[in-house]
């Protein structure tokens, strides 16, 4: 029987809630098919309050020989900044082992209302994650004076671009074969005119795939008034960020918002995450919705090469939610969610 190797990091709030939760989901999916061996790691801003670092400095090559990481949530404002909790811990982990293609599914899984009129869309959309707007090239100087300058530099190399749209155009081809490019090169005549250029060039690649561009406000138009027009959504790191959020909005909420940051090349471990946030107010009180990171799980299975557990977890989540089970925030407890999902596993 295949044995994975999973290094956990619940790391802070519900992360840790929601990562007790899946495992048992996980393992419960595993059974008489394979076996998760999973160790955890402490690393969260309770160990930075600590030891003044969200990991080791060997915590990179820590992760490395897993194959593959899961993570809870990371964050707790009040007692670290949210700029030393991404940069100490999911940013270095995504660069490291070039993680570059993040995956979030949106579509409203049965039994759930979303806030919009439309209900039939299933869209996926593919952030790139190691660097644009994120790259964190730029600095600050004469700090806490009246002439303080601030500067951060978007990065977009040819190669970082033509990665993403190639890994976003072959999922379009296993899809419905539509991609839709998001861009603001109306007014970002340098980088996001090359991003227009790339995909073009791309697109010649491609052509059993329909390619739309479509500048980010336009598409958050778009997803509001129409989602069901939409499949596959390419776009750089910033705008990727905000479009899934808007797209685990007309999902349902942030409760069912799963991702994957894959290492397509797989020469090292991909990561997955819920996307909801470390939620200190409600965390260790039985009331955080586990789905998203369920689903979650449910990627890293199907990465993982396990399609047929991955299928049966989201089945089970959505026999689940059809019955009325987590549905809206506050109506069931984590362990009801839970339970029930495992109960449709066992089934």
């Amino acid at each position: 029987m295949t044995a994975y190797r999973l290094a956990l990091i619940p790391g802070d709030g519900i992360g840790v809630d929601v990562t007790h939760a899946a495992m048992q989901v996980l393992h419960a999916a595993a059974k008489d098919r394979f076996t998760l061996e999973t160790t955890s790691f402490p690393w969260s801003c309770a160990y930075y309050l600590e030891h003044g670092v969200m990991m080791p400095a060997d915590g990179i090559e820590t992760l490395r020989n897993f194959d593959a990481i899961f993570l809870g949530a990371v964050g707790w404002p009040e007692t670290v900044p949210d700029s030393v909790s991404l940069h100490g811990l999911l940013l270095p982990i995504r660069k490291a082992f070039n993680q570059y293609a993040n995956i979030r599914p949106h579509r409203l899984l049965a039994g759930v209302e979303g806030p919009l009129k439309a209900t039939g869309f299933d869209i996926l959309c593919i952030r790139e994650n190691t660097e644009g707007e994120y790259s964190g090239a730029g600095g600050r100087v004469h700090q806490g004076r009246g002439n303080e300058v601030a500067v951060e530099t978007a990065i977009f190399t040819r190669e970082g671009v033509e990665r993403i749209l190639r890994f976003g155009f072959e999922q379009a081809r296993a899809r419905r074969r539509h991609l839709t490019s998001v861009t603001k090169s109306n007014a970002q005549k340098f980088s996001m005119v090359f991003w227009d250029e790339v995909t073009r060039e791309l697109a010649a690649d491609y052509p059993d795939v329909t390619v739309s561009h479509m500048h980010i406000d336009a598409m958050a138009a778009k997803m509001v008034m129409a989602p069901q027009d939409l499949d596959v959504i390419v776009a750089s790191n910033l705008f990727g960020d905000i479009l899934t959020d808007l797209g685990a909005a007309i999902q349902g909420g942030l409760g069912f918002a799963a991702s994957a940051n894959i290492n397509p090349e797989r020469d090292a471990p991909s990561m997955f995450e819920p996307v909801h946030g470390s939620a200190p107010d409600i965390a260790g009180r039985n009331i955080a919705n586990p789905i998203a990171a369920f689903w979650s799980g449910a990627q890293m299975l199907e990465h993982l090469g396990e399609a047929e557990a991955a299928h049966a977890v989201l089945t089970a989540i959505e026999t689940a939610t059809a019955r009325g089970i987590g549905i809206r925030p506050g109506l069931n407890t984590t362990d009801e969610i839970t339970g029930a999902v495992i109960a449709a596993l066992e089934a």
